[in-house]
Order: structure tokens, then C-alpha cells, then sequence
């Protein structure tokens, strides 16, 4: 009776394990009835078929239900938090191009103005306006902003500099120079039409009529780099290049490549503005009182060249360039024309200049409305 009661269990064991496996074993032949077991259980063949039948069923449910469990993980880790606070826009700084120009053109109109055309102003500035000169006393023939400044949201003070010129009654024009006056703009409409509001439409408005200032303080620049005066020595290689790329670059008579460096793309200017280029002095940033003998390849020289140019109706007109030579296989050859000339370093203006842009205090005592009261 044990005996079969193991060799039953043994049958059993192999069935599950070949179902769960997806295999196929022959069934025992002996398949007596049902007895309970010690435990008190009864089972059967089918009992057992049963049940390897529902665990291989989970087991392809877990199979199949993996990618979606995912996907699932993935899109509500990656989705925003409900409390989660969204970052501030930053604030587009107001632009002073629009209230810069007005400025300009107003003080070009207040300078033509006169008694009995004052209206001339109502575009810009609609208080009360009584002019004593007469009209066309004054004019700007050049003018540009050269300050602005925010004094408060959507005011600003500008300053404009005008090359005035006075006319008498018999027709005769002075140039005055240059003069500089400030003046109040209230701005409307967006910050990049310089006001705070929204919207696409901008408009303007002078405070009062512009206030004649003082002219910024003159600026002495710091020292050149080029501590060397070579001369216009034709003797010298380096000048002997800057001679000749400089009249390819002016005059187009010949290809600039044979004087630049490999690599180096410049183009001369077209057309070419004059007939012939003479260089009248050379400085440079070597040590060397002469150079005759071009140095080790990739050594770099910076010039400041002053050349006459003659135009093709033989006028003279003086230019200057700032050019950065290097060497290469015993010749000198342009790299690049600079933007500006070299300075030394550590060599800062020898006095600073005067602000042109206003304080609020003097903004006030210029004869222009107090920012808190424009």
C-alpha cells in the first residue's frame, strides 16, 4: 500500500514538472481511485493537471504585463507633480531705442522751432510753448544720442549731442559745433519700446523742452602698444608687407593671398576706392631698434600703419591700420587686420571721463520735471 501510495506521488510530481515545461509524459497506467492521503487530502491526476495549467497562466501574465507595468512606471515618474511650482519668467529689460530716437528727433525739431512756429513741437511735447527766436535760427546738421538712462519705470533721461549750425537774416551759416542737450521721454507700451505696459502699440512724450548740458570731459587714452618707430623704411620686411597688402586692399591691383598668412580670409575693399597707397610711418611692438632678419616661424608683430591714399581724382586722404603680422618660412605675412589698435596692458585711461549719463539730482536741476513728478 506505501508502495503505491509513493509510486502515485512520484507520477503526480513528474506531471507537474513536465506541464509547468511544457512537456508531454505518459500518464500512469495504474490510476486507481481516489485516496485520501496521510494528511487527510484527497487528490487526483486532474486536480494536479489543473493547477500546473493555472500556474503556467501566471507565469505568461507577468510575461505579458512587464512592458506595460513600465510604461506605466516611466509616465508618472516623468509627469510634473501636481504641487510642483513653476519657474518665474524673467523680466525682458526695457529697451531705450524708441525713447533714444525720439529724444533725437525732438531736439532736432526744438533747434529749427521759432516764435510763431511752435506748433513745430506738438508732435513731441504738448505743454504751453512760447519760442523767442525766430524760426530757422538754428539748425542741427548732424545729431545722436549718446545717453540714456532709465530714471524710473517707463521714464527716461537722454542725452542728445547736435553739430549746430546759427543762420543770420543775410543768409550766412556759423557752425556753432557741437552741443548737448537732455531731456525728459515718457514711454508707453512694451519693454522693448522702453515702457511697462502690454501690448504691441508704443508711444512717446517729452517732459519739457531739452535742457542745454555741459560736454562730457575729454579722455586721454591709455599708451599704444606699438613702442617702436620703424619709419617707412623699404628696407625693413615688415614694412615691405604692410606696403603691399595695404595697396592690394585699397587699390585691388593684386591678390591679397600673397601677403596673408595660410588660413587668414580678408578681402579687399570693391570697388577699390583709390588709385595709390603711400605708407608715411610704421610703429610696431618689437624691441629691436632695427629688424632686418625676419625671426623664427610663428613669431607675431603687431603694426599701427599711416599711409596716404589717393583717390582716382587725386585727392589725398590719410588712413590708419592696426595689422598683426606672424612669420613663416623667412617672410612676414598679414594675419588679420585688427579691429582697433593694440594696447599695452594694464595701461588704463589717464583720467576718467565725465559721465554723460544723468543722476536723478541732476536730472532735476537741469531745468527738466523731477522723475517723481514728471
Amino acid at each position: 500500500m506505501k508502495r503505491q501510495r509513493r509510486r502515485r506521488q512520484e507520477a503526480k510530481k513528474q506531471l507537474v514538472e513536465a506541464d509547468a515545461w511544457g512537456e508531454e509524459v505518459d500518464e500512469p497506467q495504474e490510476t486507481p481511485a481516489d485516496e485520501p492521503d496521510e494528511t487527510g487530502w484527497t487528490t487526483s491526476t486532474a486536480q494536479m493537471a489543473g493547477l500546473s495549467r493555472l500556474f503556467r497562466a501566471g507565469v505568461w501574465a507577468l510575461v505579458v504585463s512587464g512592458p506595460v507595468l513600465g510604461a506605466l512606471a516611466f509616465l508618472s515618474s516623468s509627469a510634473p507633480a501636481q504641487g510642483a511650482a513653476k519657474p518665474a519668467a524673467a523680466a525682458t529689460p526695457a529697451s531705450p531705442v524708441g525713447p533714444a530716437g525720439f529724444a533725437e528727433l525732438f531736439v532736432s525739431a526744438y533747434l529749427q522751432a521759432g516764435q510763431g512756429a511752435e506748433r513745430d513741437l506738438a508732435p513731441y511735447y504738448s505743454g504751453s510753448v512760447a519760442l523767442a527766436v525766430k524760426p530757422g535760427t538754428r539748425t542741427a546738421t548732424q545729431s545722436t544720442v549718446i545717453a540714456s538712462r532709465e530714471v524710473q519705470p517707463g521714464y527716461w533721461s537722454v542725452t542728445v549731442a547736435a553739430d549746430v549750425t546759427a543762420h543770420d537774416d543775410k543768409g550766412k551759416s556759423t557752425r556753432l559745433g557741437v552741443q548737448y542737450f537732455r531731456v525728459g521721454i515718457q514711454a508707453t507700451g512694451p519693454a522693448g519700446a522702453g515702457g511697462t505696459e502690454q501690448g504691441d502699440t508704443a508711444g512717446y512724450a517729452a517732459t519739457s523742452l531739452p535742457a542745454q548740458v555741459a560736454a562730457p570731459a575729454a579722455l586721454k587714452p591709455g599708451g599704444l602698444a606699438y613702442e617702436t618707430d620703424r619709419g617707412s623704411s623699404s628696407a625693413d620686411p615688415s614694412v615691405e608687407t604692410a606696403r603691399g597688402f595695404l595697396a592690394a586692399y585699397l587699390t585691388g591691383t593684386t591678390e591679397l593671398d600673397r601677403y596673408t598668412s595660410p588660413g587668414t580670409r580678408l578681402q579687399p575693399i570693391s570697388p577699390a576706392p583709390y588709385a595709390t597707397v603711400k605708407v608715411t610711418g610704421v610703429q610696431d611692438d618689437s624691441s629691436g631698434s632695427v629688424q632686418q632678419n625676419v625671426p623664427a616661424d610663428g613669431t607675431v608683430l603687431h603694426q599701427l600703419v599711416q599711409v596716404d591714399a589717393t583717390d582716382q581724382a587725386g585727392s589725398p586722404v590719410s588712413l590708419s591700420y592696426a595689422l598683426s603680422l606672424k612669420s613663416r618660412a623667412g617672410r612676414w605675412e598679414v594675419a588679420s587686420v585688427d579691429d582697433a589698435p593694440v594696447m599695452r596692458a594694464s595701461s588704463p585711461p589717464s583720467a576718467a571721463p565725465h559721465t554723460t549719463t544723468p543722476s536723478p539730482d541732476a536730472f532735476t536741476a537741469s531745468g527738466s520735471p523731477s522723475p517723481s513728478n514728471p
